[in-house]
This record gives structure tokens, C-alpha cells and sequence, in this order.
């Protein structure tokens, strides 16, 4: 998650940039704890996947940009990446959204899908995992 923040952070340097102050648009990114997701129980090798995931936008000034997604052997690591307009008038109600991104299964064994929801307390990361085995 350390990677998470950091990756955050210089993009969010990188993106506010601006050479003109004069049309400048105000905005940081976000990450987002993960709600739910509809994955499938099983995968078939070559096949592809939608995995959906579903997260609540604070306000309308959330926009989903990207997903982080960070892949070790088998395991996946997945969060949701929102850009946050400082200055459009928004909304104030909170939100329901989703977004999905295709799977493709190139190993055999399970995988382990780690879908970030947020720290605890004690700023300990928080995952939703949900294990798929690959069948034939």
C-alpha cells in the first residue's frame, strides 16, 4: 500500500503541473475503499474475465480515473483511483458507482485478489480477498 501512496502522490505532482494559472483546473487523486465486486466463482485458463467493483463516491466531484493494480505471482492487488475536482460546484450527495476492468487468466493454480477497503485505525490496510481457482 506504501507503493499506492507514493504512486498517488507523484502522480498527483506530475498532473498538477500547470505552465498557465490562467484555465487551470484544481484537482487531486484519490483512492477509494472498495464496497463490493462481482468476480466469477472459477476462471478457465486463456479465458477473459470482467471483474467489477463497486465504491461510493463521496461527492459528485469524484470522478474514477484508473485502477491501481499491482500484480505479484498469483496475486492481485486492486484499488480504485478517483480524481477529485477542488473547484466545479458538485453535488454533495454521496454516491454509488462502479467500474470494471478485463481479466485475462494466464496462469494455472488460484488466484488471490486483494481489493483494497480503506485502513483501520491504527492506519493498517484493509482487503477484501476473494481466491478464484483456475480450472480446466
Amino acid at each position: 500500500m506504501k507503493k499506492l501512496i507514493v504512486f498517488c502522490v507523484l502522480l498527483s505532482t506530475l498532473m498538477s503541473c500547470s505552465l498557465s494559472d490562467d484555465n487551470s483546473v484544481n484537482y487531486h487523486f484519490e483512492i477509494l475503499p472498495i464496497d463490493s465486486v462481482d468476480i466469477p466463482e472459477e476462471f478457465i485458463m486463456g479465458e477473459i474475465y470482467p471483474i467489477t467493483v463497486f465504491y461510493t463516491k463521496p461527492s459528485g466531484c469524484y470522478v474514477f480515473n484508473d485502477f491501481y493494480y499491482v500484480k505479484e505471482l498469483n496475486e492481485r492487488t486492486v484499488a480504485v483511483i478517483n480524481t477529485v475536482y477542488e473547484d466545479r460546484p458538485c453535488t454533495q450527495a454521496t454516491e454509488q458507482a462502479e467500474a470494471t476492468f478485463n481479466f485475462m487468466v494466464n496462469s494455472n493454480g488460484t488466484y488471490v485478489f486483494k481489493f483494497w477497503q480503506g485502513e483501520d485505525e491504527a492506519g493498517n490496510d484493509l482487503y477484501y480477498i476473494i481466491e478464484v481457482p483456475v480450472v480446466e
